[in-house]
């Protein structure tokens, strides 16, 4: 589903490259997660893939799609779920999810049935006219999730997709995740949340400094690394115990 070769990237004035010749597989219909410490290239990996930036070099496609001759029709292909609410506080629910589906051509009753049907299947279809400002985080998220997968994309690309939520809504979400995932759905996971990438994820790639560093099955992982017993004894010994800001 996603082919990606040498891609690298050094954005203007950076002293390092974020991403640095990588090359990756994704499989139609995997959940993938996308692993690594802050600032390790996971954003700037989605943001290409996503065509929001463009690599120094290399190239990827997604469904034989590449950006260069079938930028409309990419677009059209996948969904994005950012981190940050990409939401009009000031609107109700149904008039967001109204608005984001009309950006993808879709209208009438068709439309409407299908964010009621969505609404209701996570859990806030009393709540569909009520304005943003007064939802919860985990309300937030999951009109967020919605507003990504009304025009039913093949590939959907989720960074910190339960972060900030309770238990609740972070378990309401990852079902409705599962499901789209078994009706044909490709997802890209990017998380510090290990222990949930860990039951998730059917394959996980970990990056640091902008290069893969190992990539497959979470159990194979963990059954690899010598002393390990779960995903995130996976991440430390590859990643090492130092921390990470930056700014």
């Amino acid at each position: 589903m996603i082919n990606i070769e040498h891609i690298s990237k050094k954005y203007k004035n950076a002293d390092n490259y974020s991403l640095s010749d990588l090359n990756l597989l994704i499989h139609e219909r995997e959940i993938f997660g996308l692993l690594g410490p802050n600032g390790a290239g996971k954003t700037t990996l989605i943001s290409i893939l996503c065509s929001l930036i463009k690599p120094t070099s290399g190239s990827f496609s997604i469904a034989n799609l590449t950006y260069q001759k079938n930028k409309n029709q990419l677009k059209q292909l996948i969904g994005i779920v950012p981190q940050e609410y990409a939401l009009y506080p000031s609107l109700t629910a149904f008039e967001n999810l109204k608005y984001f589906g009309s950006m993808y051509g879709l209208k009438g009753k068709s439309l409407e049935n299908d964010i009621h049907k969505h609404l209701e299947h996570l859990g806030l279809l009393a709540f569909a006219h009520k304005k943003i400002d007064t939802f919860s985080g985990g309300m937030k998220r999951r009109v967020n999730l919605i507003a990504s997968i009304l025009h039913n994309p093949k590939v959907l690309f989720l960074d910190e997709p339960t972060v900030g939520v309770d238990v609740q809504s972070k378990n309401v979400i990852i079902e409705f995740l599962q499901e789209l995932n078994k009706n044909g759905t490709t997802i890209i996971y990017t998380s510090h949340h290990l222990n949930e990438a860990e039951t998730f994820c059917s394959r996980v790639a970990i990056i640091d400094h902008g290069k893969l560093i190992i990539k497959g099955k979470p159990q194979e992982l963990i059954d690899q690394s010598e002393g390990s017993h779960n995903l995130e004894d996976v991440f430390i010994s590859l990643t090492g115990k130092a921390l990470r800001d930056h700014a």
